[in-house]
């Protein structure tokens, strides 16, 4: 696949018209046309502060600024849920080394035990790591969660709108949801590692909405064979559809592929990406489209290396053990075998 320097041209798309009832029709038309024409879109208007913004991209740089020491105190080896600081070169896509160091934090939840932690994906429900030497990094992160998950739910049931559902119709698969925030470090290149920040991907659940440091570029997304910038918009979020609404629309909506990668001279980068998902025991069976939209369905991608799951939890189970081999083989090495092939 080519790569071009050529920015993507991502529609953009402004969440408050959601506000009054003629904007409403205008914005639900404008979502499904963006998601089935790219999977990917620029979103304003959707009432994140500014300051809370800015707030987020500093705290996470003072937590990158920690020492060494302080960051693996938190090092996902020592969490069999997946949570907690991955080091530079600490996790893979598609086998490869992904240049970046992070920290994952999802749901707070206590550990399930019984029958309920049975499934595989069962071991991903606990609770996070937070850094003891940075205690506003959990108060931050918390209100971003909030405040993004309320702009998901508003995109998720405008999504279901204009795909002719009920707007309540997958209520009961995210209650509760399972958000995810990946905080994450993207350094400078020099020339010297891979450039590969993240390599190519789809992501695997519903809806992403991404934050990127302003002025920072990276992200490339794939139209018609090429790779192609999709550079940040100061104060808008970058907004994904996942694998799971590929599936109910029957490929009417694709995840689209994406990456990072880091060019010479751009210094880091900061990236914060919120992931909005259901319960881990959720399905989506294939919705009943209007006949426009149905005619227009291609049929879920189909990848050997890479099948996708009716459960959503064994999707991101299988998405943990592959990216993060060493904590499934400390904690489950009994999921290798299944998941790793």
């Amino acid at each position: 696949m080519s790569t071009t320097s050529t920015a993507l041209a991502l529609p953009v798309l402004d969440l408050s018209k959601l506000d009054d009832p003629a904007g409403a029709e205008e914005f639900v038309g404008e979502l499904r046309a963006a998601t089935a024409d790219y999977g990917f879109f620029y979103l304003v208007g959707h009432g994140i502060p500014i300051g809370l913004q800015r707030e987020i991209i500093q705290v996470a740089r003072r937590f990158f600024e920690l020492p060494q020491q302080h960051k693996e105190q938190i090092d996902k080896i020592n969490s069999p849920h997946y949570r907690g600081y991955s080091r530079l070169g600490g996790e893979y896509t598609r086998g490869e080394v992904d240049w970046r160091e992070q920290i994952d934090i999802g749901a707070e939840r206590a550990p399930l035990t019984g029958d309920a932690a049975a499934a595989d994906w069962a071991t991903l429900v606990g609770p996070n790591q937070w850094p003891d030497a940075l205690p506003e990094f959990r108060t931050l992160l918390e209100e971003w969660s909030g405040a993004l998950e309320g702009v998901a739910w508003r995109l998720l049931r405008a999504w279901l709108r204009s795909l002719g559902q009920r707007e309540d119709l997958l209520d009961s698969a995210f209650t509760p949801a399972n958000p995810l925030i990946k905080v994450v470090r993207y350094p400078a290149q020099s020339g010297e590692q891979s450039d590969q920040g993240v390599g190519a991907h789809k992501d695997g659940g519903v809806l992403t909405l991404l934050y990127v440091e302003p002025g920072k570029s990276g992200l490339e997304v794939e139209k018609d064979g090429e790779w192609v910038a999709a550079p940040p918009i100061d104060g808008a979020l970058i907004v994904n559809i996942g694998e799971m609404f590929e599936v109910a629309t029957d490929g009417y909506l694709k995840a689209t592929n994406h990456r990072v990668v880091s060019h010479p001279g751009e210094g880091d980068r900061i990236s914060v990406p919120y992931f909005f998902n259901p319960n881990f025991d959720a399905t989506f069976p294939h919705w009943d489209l209007p006949a426009e939209y149905a005619a227009r369905a291609s049929g879920v991608s189909t990848d050997p290396l890479n099948p996708i799951h009716a459960t959503y939890g064994h999707n991101v189970i299988k998405s943990r053990v592959r990216s993060h081999p060493d904590v499934a083989e400390r904690h489950h090495p009994e999921l290798i075998g299944k998941y790793n092939t």
